[in-house]
């Protein structure tokens, strides 16, 4: 067997067919993995092996930098792009088979020539890290880069945020809260597929963001994904109302009851407003106004079930905040209604608890539409005589979210006062039939 080095290209021949790729590490010793063009991995057994060619020795890795930009035209906008991490900005170097997370503005744009169309682009590496692990000081550290790159760029258009897919609404909702009388659009972006795969989302996404930025007078935080499965058009989708709802499809983020804020075309160059009712307008006597997350608060969700016990509740005796995450109109079991339901009444005892010890409880619901209404039933209305404070419409991870944010930066009663208030479009007075997704 021929010495192969990681990124080297190569041909495999097997009794029954001849396959080529770039060859990467593999975790078992008996089995080669080639990187086909197509993006995907794939494992090819020793045994079967009958000649490997060596096409392409790798090449030494390229050295990229963490910030750059291009050679401005005066006669485009500019925006800035704040990159975090995700899927989004990843890529294999087909050369040497490595992956790099490290783009430069330069390669970005040869990547995506129609960026240099439409605006001059400034790019900047502020953080690498997997959406999931995210913490509330990714938080500050993100609306702290925003405001540098306004305060440093008086003719900025806007700035788009590359970022992983997994969390992407609880940014979203972390910077609206955040940036307060924001005078510029702030995109989320993310992608599905890896930049690598000639199926990727990025390219389109992006560009989309770009074109909305540069041709409306949006002002706010919002998210730029896939429309539906083809690559025609992206929606911009409101930050604090949207969810991300498909594990692996390409618009699998949906906006929650309530419309979607504009359609883009990527091939016709198009945008179509969906609602009326969009952000446009900010204070200009009055600068951003931005409060920042405890990076060490403690807030948490809970998920209703059945047969919960009481110790599900006090595992949250020290935080701060709980979202409890009910079922239907927003019930949780705290009610006995036969001996074999008598633990239930440990469940309202432990709430009482929390409750005493100054944490906020809010209560949502499982249910990804419609709106929470304790009143109906008579469990309901205990659940608000203990303390409890309804959620409303907000989606559970917006109301934890919203939770937080508010225990940085008030006072016990102001943050359930507050809580009940439509600070950034976080509730809809009403639910329109239309802005339930029809399957």
């Amino acid at each position: 067997m021929k010495s192969l080095n990681f990124g080297d290209h190569i041909e495999i021949t097997t009794k029954n067919q001849s396959l080529k790729g770039i060859y990467i590490n593999s975790p078992k010793k008996d089995v080669i993995i080639l990187k086909k063009n197509s993006g995907y991995n794939m494992g090819v057994n020793k045994k079967d092996i009958k000649k490997i060619k060596v096409v392409k020795k790798a090449s030494k890795a390229k050295k990229v930098k963490g910030k750059g930009s291009i050679k401005t035209n005066k006669k485009l906008p500019n925006i800035t792009i704040l990159k975090i991490g995700g899927t989004i900005v990843s890529k294999l170097d087909y050369s040497t088979g490595a992956v790099s997370a490290k783009i430069t503005a330069e390669e970005l744009l040869e990547n995506i020539p129609e960026l240099r169309k439409i605006a001059n682009i400034n790019y900047k590496d502020i953080a690498s890290i997997m959406s999931e692990s995210m913490r509330f000081s990714h938080y500050n550290l993100i609306a702290k880069e925003i405001q540098k790159e306004i305060k440093k760029n008086k003719n900025l258009k806007g700035i788009i945020i590359p970022h992983g897919t997994d969390t992407l609404h609880y940014t979203s909702s972390a910077l609206s809260f955040m940036l307060e009388n924001i005078n510029i659009p702030i995109i989320l972006v993310g992608s599905q597929r890896s930049s690598d795969r000639g199926s990727s989302d990025s390219f389109i996404n992006l560009t989309c963001a770009a074109q909305f930025i540069a041709k409306t007078d949006f002002k706010g935080v919002a998210i730029c994904m896939h429309e539906d499965i083809s690559d025609d058009t992206c929606l911009i989708l409101p930050g604090t109302k949207t969810n991300k709802i498909h594990t692996s499809r390409r618009d699998a983020f949906k906006s929650i009851n309530t419309q979607p804020i504009a359609r883009v075309d990527y091939f016709k160059n198009k945008i179509d407003f969906l609602t009326k009712n969009y952000n446009k307008f900010y204070d200009e006597s009055k600068k951003i106004n931005t409060k920042y997350f405890k990076d060490n608060l403690k807030v948490g969700i809970l998920k209703s079930h059945s047969n919960i016990h009481p110790e599900n509740i006090s595992a949250f005796k020290n935080y701060k905040g709980l979202i409890l995450e009910g079922t239907g109109l927003g019930h949780f079991p705290t009610k006995s209604f036969d001996p074999l339901s008598k633990v239930n009444e440990k469940n309202r005892k432990e709430i009482e608890r929390l409750i005493k010890k100054n944490c906020v409880v809010i209560l949502t619901s499982q249910c990804t539409y419609g709106r929470v209404n304790m009143n109906i039933y008579t469990p309901g209305r205990e659940l608000i005589e203990l303390g409890i404070v309804p959620g409303k419409d907000m989606t559970t991870e917006t109301a934890f979210i919203k939770l937080a944010f508010l225990l940085s930066n008030y006072k016990k009663e102001q943050v359930k006062s507050l809580f009940k208030e439509n600070l950034r479009g976080e509730i809809s007075e009403r639910i329109l039939p239309h802005e339930f997704v029809d399957y």
